[in-house]
């Protein structure tokens, strides 16, 4: 595990220690994958608290068919033990909003 997050920091310097241990218990080495090609933190877009990131969330809502915050936050990780009440809230309206976007409009 100490490889993995050392090769993960490698990859995305940006992350901090806390940051990567977490995606590699999360992930495996699917956390090689999650940023592409990232260089800043703010190439993940939106933040919602916590290391929680928007490219994170879309990962999760693309192959682990996470639907809602209470998905990620609580079901998926403990997140939830970190995140304020509001940000929780902005991540149920943006993976909403996500979901609506990525349906394909009626005829």
């Amino acid at each position: 595990m100490a490889a993995l997050t050392a090769k993960l920091k490698a990859q995305y310097p940006f992350l901090t220690a806390y940051w990567a241990g977490r995606l590699v218990r999360a992930y495996g080495t699917e956390a090689l994958t999650i940023f592409g090609k990232a260089t800043t933190p703010e190439a993940l877009g939106q933040d919602f608290g916590a290391t929680l990131t928007e490219a994170e969330v879309r990962w999760l809502m693309t192959h682990e068919y996470a639907t809602a915050a209470a998905d990620v936050v609580w079901r998926r990780s403990k997140l939830g033990l970190r995140m304020t009440a509001d940000q929780i809230e902005t991540l149920d309206r943006f993976m909403a909003d996500a979901a609506r976007a990525a349906r394909p409009a009626a005829e």
